[in-house]
This record gives structure tokens, sequence and C-alpha cells, in this order.
């Protein structure tokens, strides 16, 4: 399975919350989708998925264009809803509620936002969107899953278990590809955050 985060939005560039927002890529998002679509244009997938909401779709549809390939919408791979969050930045989501003046913004476990979801809920949902393409993959599919960066932490703790997902501490870059090889057995991580040159940021 190989899982890209989508490029970047303007609210990526401001450093704001964005959840179930629907906000578009910005420029410079689309130019990192086509570079990811010219680093993947020569790997074979046998089915694809996108996020429904536009930056991961936009994301997901360039990677896909010109290939007989379907591009299934799946709303749980949808990013975290942050609720009374989304549209505000860290400091002025700490301003509003100062008992968060200590905790870390990319540490979703330990909050939930006001009308949001917590992060616990995010991975029941992400390992119900892994079933499903389980369910109708065949040995040997190769998948592409473009999503957001909390589903993508979701996925690691589904995959590889909370302490090890934890112990990795990464923090995805806009238009990574993490590739997954997954089993009956099990899973664990072939490729993790990584870019192409021309769509680092």
């Amino acid at each position: 399975m190989v899982v890209v985060r989508h490029g970047r939005t303007a609210w990526n560039a401001d450093g704001r919350f964005q959840g179930h927002s629907d906000i578009p890529l910005d420029e410079e998002g689309r130019r990192q989708a086509r570079a990811l679509a010219a680093l993947l244009a020569a790997e074979r997938f046998d089915a694809a998925v996108a996020s429904d909401l536009s930056r991961a779709w936009e994301t997901a549809a360039t990677i896909v264009a010109g290939r007989d390939l379907a591009l299934d919408p799946d709303a749980r791979w949808r990013e975290m809803r942050f609720g009374a969050w989304e549209g505000l930045t860290w400091p002025e989501i700490v301003e509003r509620n100062p008992a968060l003046a200590d905790a870390s913004a990319v540490a979703p476990k330990f909050y939930t936002p006001a009308g949001g979801e917590t992060f616990d809920e995010v991975c029941t949902r992400i390992a119900a969107a892994v079933a499903a393409l389980d369910a109708r993959a065949h040995d040997g599919a190769r998948v592409l899953v473009a999503t957001h960066a909390g589903p993508l932490h979701a996925l690691l703790r589904v995959v590889l278990g909370e302490s090890e997902a934890t112990a990795l501490g990464v923090r995805f870059s806009p238009a990574s590809i993490t590739r997954f090889a997954l089993g009956p057995a099990g899973g664990r991580v072939v490729e993790l955050n990584a870019t192409a040159p021309q769509a680092a940021s």
C-alpha cells in the first residue's frame, strides 16, 4: 500500500488546523502533486482510494491521471475532525483553551477538540478503511491511498501498535509517500515520509 499525504494548502502554509474543512491545494500544493505523479509514474497500481476532501482528492487525481484506473472516494480517509479549532493556529487554540499551554500541537491523542474527534475514533475508522481495502484487494495488489497527516498517524498505530508508532516521532510532510507491506501476519513500514526532490517545500 502506497499512502500519500496531500500537497500543501494555504492553511498548511499558515499553520491552521484544517480537519474536515474542505481547503483546496494552493499553487505550491499543485506543483507538489505533479512532482508526486512524476515520481510514481512508473509504478503499477491496481486500485486507488482518496479522502473525499478536495486537497487529497486532487492530489490523487493528479497521480492517476492518464491511467486506466478508477479513483474511489472514501470519507473514512478524511483528516481528523477538529471541530471548533478548524481555521485556527495552535497559538489561537491555546489562547482560547489555556489548559493546553503545555500540550503539543502534534499530539492529538492527548486532546479532543470541542465538536471534534478523539484520536482513538480516527484510529477506529482508519482500521475499518484498511479492512475494506483488504477485502477487495487480491494477493499482491498495489493500492494507492491519498489522505492526510492525522490518518497517517492513525495508520501507523493500526499497523505497528502505539509504542512503535510513537517511537518513530515522524511529522508527515505535504506530498509525502509512506509505503506499507501488509499481510495476514501483520504489517510493516517500507518507506516513511519520503518526498520527491521537486515536492519538498
